[in-house]
């Protein structure tokens, strides 16, 4: 039988990936520079292939580098969750738990999550990192999260996805708004190009120009905002109209300002709030357990 590369040696090249430095790789893998360039050179050897170019200014991942950190990626995550499955299926609510969560779900759920959590599992130690779906969907990937709390519709590829509960957008404009003043707004062209819409990489973004039938465009307005509390204070300035989450609406997002939340005449145009993990994760234990947690909030405050 052919020699295989190691977990250790994968984790190496994968660290280097992502540093493109030699020192820093290994300062990551908790190694010296030689032991990881030792290891390297080990898995060029056994894949017999070229991954990296290196000279003493720069490091570059060859494409076969590129393709084989990619698949490492993938089996070193799956790896982690065989060595989790024992201690996972006996205490699946113990220990470190890593979770992301994008930023327009993080401030309205976290505050009701959190104490539960405390209270019902006072053994897990919840790592938390909020981010785009994208960045936390390759973390996911790559074994640095245990789960993802997004929002759908997105592209989730072969991960294990579980849905959660449904969550209206509802528009919010200024008082003085003319276009406002019925209880149930219908999107109209008009109301659609007054549209403020997040940065690229927000996945509301991509909401809100659906549920508005527009194509992926930049706002008309010509600006976008970096978060949902700054789409709120450009909305306020009279700048343009928002599309905003009804969990944000229930936190209390507008409270206190000049501006008014209505809900949309119709289907309502929503998200669906759902936790994704990897297929071989050891620890769907836990995932059924916060789901179960994540409903009983949403059912308690709606």
């Amino acid at each position: 039988m052919a020699a295989l590369p190691t977990v250790k040696q994968l984790s190496y090249l994968i660290a280097l990936a992502d540093e493109l430095n030699f020192t820093r790789a290994a300062a990551s893998c908790f190694v010296t520079q030689s032991t990881l360039s030792a290891g390297l050179k080990e898995l060029e050897k056994v894949l017999n292939t070229q991954l990296l170019e290196r000279d003493r200014q720069n490091v570059l991942m060859t494409p076969t580098g590129l393709e084989v950190s990619e698949r490492a990626r993938a089996i070193v995550a799956a790896t982690q969750d065989l060595v989790e499955i024992a201690s996972a299926r006996s205490e699946p609510m113990t220990g470190q738990l890593r979770v992301g969560i994008i930023p327009t779900i993080a401030p309205f759920l976290l505050p009701q999550w959190m104490p539960q959590i405390r209270q019902q599992y006072p053994k897990l130690q919840l790592i938390l990192r909020e981010d785009t779906t994208a960045n936390l969907l390759f973390q996911l990937e790559g074994g640095q999260l245990d789960f993802a709390l997004i929002a759908l519709p997105y592209d989730t590829g072969n991960f294990l996805v579980t849905p959660l509960f449904d969550d209206n957008l509802w528009i919010v404009g200024r008082r003085d708004d003319p276009q406002l003043k019925p209880k149930r707004i219908k999107v109209s062209p008009a109301l659609s190009d007054q549209l403020l819409l997040l940065e690229e990489g927000h996945c509301l973004r991509d909401h809100a120009l659906y549920a508005c039938g527009a194509s992926n465009r930049g706002s008309s307005l010509g600006v976008a905002a970096t978060s949902l509390l700054t789409l709120v204070q450009m909305v306020e300035s009279g700048i343009g109209i928002g599309l905003i989450p009804e969990m944000a609406v229930k936190s209390g997002l507008t409270q206190g300002t000049e501006l008014l939340t209505r809900s949309i005449v119709g289907p309502a145009p929503k998200r669906t709030i759902a936790l994704v993990a990897r297929r071989s994760s050891a620890r769907l234990a836990a995932l059924d357990a916060l789901a179960e947690l994540i409903l009983q909030i949403d059912a308690s405050v709606a």
